[in-house]
């Protein structure tokens, strides 16, 4: 099969090459996918480039993809066969292939169906960005009637917190960094939002809420944003964040969090509980089977431009998930 692949971690275009490699084959309670989208998420250029140590010698990069089960292993229904599907923690969790690839094997539990109405492009923004966004809007129970701040409303983990709050019966609020990225937040179900460029964003939560405040937060950024956060969730509320690189070791004033009797949790997809992650997966198909959802992607790059979707991943202003095409 057509691949690419780095055997050392450095820039895109200096550790990316493309090759040929053994097509796998399904083991034991897997699944061989020919995939026709790979999602290029931050964690997979962090990991390329080497922010966490390198795990294998080998690593075909990308965790999420989308594509058509052609084969199936051992213990696995033949019914499979055939689908359309999605996938998450492709290069994750004791694998170094990822989707950057025309094939890739894994357990069958990392698959959901993927419904016709949806592209494969489409279906690879569903792992890390959208289950990522379940994890965090769900993190401390049932939303319905609640107010939801979430930070980054545009952005594609943020987008889609933005529409599953909305989805679930809450009312958001959202942060934006420009009237066309507070449209898109809008357009995603957000009933407020803020531009923390050039708005105090406590002060207009509290004037939104009459004073009340949010009773849950979804953050992009919780240490960067850990004042304006503490200031406008409620006594009793809860925060989830999935990143802090504005400040990674912030100075956290525990007697606030201790007085407002706060829950603040982190998250991470690939180490998540296995039963959230199928509630998650679960959710997010009944999610877009819902008519006016927006699964954003932001550009395509065929399979031997990995590199520069690598590369426009890394330069930032992306609008939803860049994808890389494996069958071209």
């Amino acid at each position: 099969m057509r691949a690419v692949w780095y055997d050392r971690q450095g820039p895109a275009d200096e550790v990316i090459v493309q090759g040929e490699l053994p097509t796998p084959e399904p083991g034991t309670g897997e699944v061989r996918v020919r995939l026709e989208a790979s999602g290029v998420n931050p964690s997979d250029t962090y990991r390329r480039r080497g922010a966490v140590p390198a795990e294998y010698p080998r690593v075909i990069p990308n965790s999420d993809g989308a594509g058509v089960v052609d084969k199936v292993g051992p213990m696995v229904p033949e019914r499979w066969v055939g689908k359309r599907v999605w996938l998450y923690n492709g290069q994750r969790n004791g694998r170094w292939m990822g989707t950057a690839a025309e094939y890739i094997c894994l357990n069958a539990d990392l698959i959901t169906e993927l419904p016709s109405h949806v592209s494969f492009a489409e279906g690879a923004t569903l792992g890390v960005p959208g289950m990522t966004a379940h994890g965090c809007v769900f993190a401390t129970g049932p939303l319905q009637g609640k107010i939801v701040l979430v930070t980054g409303g545009a952005g594609a983990v943020g987008h889609y917190a933005v529409q599953l709050a909305a989805w679930a019966g809450a009312s958001v609020i959202a942060t934006v960094s420009s009237d066309e990225k507070a449209a898109r937040a809008r357009a995603g179900g957000a009933a407020y939002t803020i531009n923390y460029r050039s708005e105090d964003v406590a002060a207009r939560v509290r004037d939104i809420t009459g004073g009340e405040l949010v009773d849950h937060v979804v953050d992009v950024d919780l240490g960067g944003n850990l004042a304006a956060v503490l200031a406008s969730v409620r006594e009793g509320g809860s925060i989830a964040y999935y990143a802090s690189n504005g400040a990674l070791e912030p100075s956290v004033p525990l007697r606030t969090v201790m007085a407002k009797n706060l829950t603040i949790r982190g998250f991470v997809l690939p180490t998540s509980p296995h039963a959230n992650r199928k509630r998650a997966q679960t959710d997010m198909a009944r999610f877009i089977a819902s008519p006016g959802r927006i699964l954003s992607v932001d550009g395509t790059f065929p399979l031997y431009q990995t590199a520069a979707a690598h590369l426009s991943v890394e330069q930032g202003g992306k609008v939803g998930t860049v994808v890389v095409e494996p069958q071209k």
